[in-house]
């Protein structure tokens, strides 16, 4: 009798083990990717506390981010800042590792929520040492070629995972109408309809949603793609003087026919992510603009990826910035952002958002909305499924394949502007053979300047060692006859060219490395020694002028004397792509992607305008033939 007792026992336990396994399994069915993606938001929405929901909403830099920060904090998303790298020269494993780490702390939380890890990627994986680095976005937008700018998307994509990173804050699709503006070489164009245009990125970043019925919710093709977004929402190419952060001065018509076209194609492809500007629209800032986040983008565009702050985004909505921060707290959450860019002090972040909530100054549907938006692309791009990243992607990081495709980018990027004078012979495509050659300017030989800003460092750098490339002298000494004589100098005297028996030069110059606000300029001069270089090697010997800069910048005084003139914008790391098309392997094809002004005083000048005297206006590009 006791051993059927016993065993009576032993079926019953069995069965409420195996009972309680089944409901543990449904009690947890958002972490089912079976289950359609309302119902695991809806559940694990439902599982969350307010420290929980605040935590996701909360973005942290890596240098403050540890596993013990992640998991005490429960915090959602971490990224690099512009050169916030894990070592100088980080190889991808450091990154993974680094990555991964955090996300072991993220994956320690009660509910194991994993975050999502963002980095800027404006021109290929910029601050990861040995990256490919693509033409910037002004150069991109003179190739007028969308296919291009998706497969240079797809292969950014790649890098970035390589490097075990989900998330890029990349494509800006701002439109630049005053080059007097720092960040006008991260717009494709001043032309709202070649920004849109070129939203073609996104699809390569984040894999083709053509397929998808339901536009305006986030979409991820899985694990060799990234989650993107679209910046700066809004108007931030419009601002007074192109002064960064600045107000943008324009009617409500003006807003929706230049600055929002981009953002609808986006919305359209299915955008994970949208960052707000720092600039203000008539005076209002954008990071408190609920009219035009949760009212136009929200709920008239129907985004439904989640609104991310810019970096101390909320911080700046005073003035001086964080001089009333639960008021940039409570106002930047109303206007419907969802997760905020700390990057630092992030208890103080969430202690602020906490008592607000808890004062009932902010709804819990507001933080309930803001969450659900994050889970959405986090459980859309499978992050769940698969949160800690392997090493299967790292051959990809400046691969072969992906610096042939800049190469490609470099030589449809560029703009010839002058071929000799009319009824000349043209000087380009320049011959190979030649008994001497003088290569000369500051510009010809960094790697640092050709790619500027934004590239391992925030700022870009000088020098030859900052990454992996090719500068245009090593690409001309690739490209021209072994018995062709070559001389580089970099700011010759008028006496030495006259002297030098040169067939022709090859002179290189433009704008020293920028980002941001510290590329604001009224001038828009060549950096010295460029004008003196432009001078006397111009004045004396047959030259071609190649112009390194992020956008149009003062020739003027210098067109008569040079032969062929060629805009090269920030080419990256592939200078072989110039020499491709400056030997004429292949011709010139590139056109401007914005006007080229005579003077300063002319600006904002735009095409369509009343008062249209431009040096070489919108649209405009010689072509030549590739040598046969």
């Amino acid at each position: 009798m006791g051993r059927v007792v016993m065993s009576y026992l032993f079926f019953v336990i069995l069965f409420f083990c195996q009972w309680t396994s089944l409901s543990e399994a449904e009690y947890l069915k958002y972490k089912d990717p079976k289950k359609p993606l309302g119902a695991r938001i809806k559940d694990l929405l439902s599982r969350m506390t307010l420290a929980e929901k605040i935590g996701q909403m909360t973005q942290i830099d890596r240098s403050v981010a540890s596993t013990d920060v992640m998991k005490d904090y429960m915090i959602g998303s971490v990224l690099s800042g512009g050169g916030s790298v894990p070592a100088p020269q980080a190889s991808p494993e450091q990154w993974i590792e680094m990555v991964n780490e955090f996300q072991k702390g993220a994956l320690a939380t009660r509910l194991g929520i994993p975050m999502i890890y963002g980095i800027d990627a404006v021109h290929g994986h910029n601050n990861v040492y040995k990256a490919t680095i693509f033409p910037h976005n002004i150069g991109m937008g003179a190739t007028r070629d969308p296919e291009l700018v998706q497969r240079v998307g797809a292969a950014t994509a790649l890098e970035v995972r390589a490097t075990g990173i989900p998330y890029v804050f990349a494509p800006c699709i701002a439109v630049c109408r005053d080059p007097r503006w720092g960040r006008c070489y991260e717009s494709y164009s001043e032309d709202p309809k070649i920004v849109q245009a070129m939203t073609s990125i996104i699809s390569g970043l984040q894999g083709d949603n053509s397929h998808n019925e339901r536009k305006g919710v986030p979409y991820v093709a899985g694990t060799n793609k990234v989650a993107a977004c679209a910046k700066h929402y809004v108007g931030d190419g419009g601002t007074t003087k192109g002064i960064n952060e600045n107000n943008t001065v324009i009617s409500f018509h003006g807003l929706l026919s230049i600055h929002m076209p981009g953002y609808y194609n986006s919305i359209i492809r299915g955008v994970s992510t949208v960052m707000v500007s720092y600039s203000s629209w008539n005076g209002i800032k954008m990071h408190a603009n609920r009219n035009m986040v949760t009212g136009f983008l929200k709920n008239t565009l129907k985004f439904r990826g989640f609104v991310i702050s810019d970096w101390q985004g909320i911080d700046r909505i005073t003035s001086p910035p964080h001089a009333n921060y639960s008021y940039s707290i409570e106002t930047g959450i109303h206007a419907g952002i969802d997760m905020i860019m700390v990057p630092y002090n992030y208890t103080e972040f969430i202690d602020g958002l906490t008592d607000e909530v808890n004062k009932g100054f902010i709804p819990m549907s507001r933080i309930d909305d803001a969450v659900t938006r994050i889970l959405r692309v986090k459980f859309q791009m499978g992050l769940f499924e698969s949160p800690l990243a392997d090493t299967n992607l790292v051959d990809e990081l400046g691969s072969q394949e992906h610096r042939y495709l800049a190469r490609e980018a470099v030589r449809k990027s560029l703009v010839l502007l002058k071929n000799g004078e009319p009824g000349d012979e043209p000087l380009l495509p320049l011959p190979r053979k030649a008994k001497k050659i003088l290569v000369a300017g500051s510009h010809a030989d960094n790697l640092g300047y050709q790619c500027g800003g934004w590239t391992i460092e925030w700022q870009g750098l000088s020098g030859n060692n900052i990454t992996s490339g090719t500068t245009i002298l090593e690409a001309i000494e690739k490209t021209v006859d072994p018995e062709t004589e070559i001389v580089y100098e970099l700011n010759p005297d008028a006496d030495f060219v006259k002297s030098g028996g040169f067939s022709y030069a090859i002179v290189v110059v433009g704008e020293l490395p920028y980002a941001e606000t510290a590329g604001d300029s009224l001038n828009l001069t060549i950096a010295e020694p460029g004008p003196s270089t432009l001078t006397s090697v111009c004045g004396s010997v047959k030259c071609v002028s190649i112009i390194i800069s992020g956008r149009p910048v003062v020739l003027q005084p210098y067109v008569d004397n040079i032969d062929a003139l060629v805009a090269a914008w920030l080419p990256g790391t592939e200078g072989q792509g110039v020499t491709d098309v400056l030997f004429g392997d292949y011709g010139f094809t590139g056109k401007l992607p914005r006007t080229w002004f005579k003077t300063v005083d002319q600006l904002p000048m735009n095409v369509g305008d009343k008062h249209y005297d431009p040096l070489f206006p919108f649209g405009f590009g010689l072509t030549t033939e590739p040598v046969k």
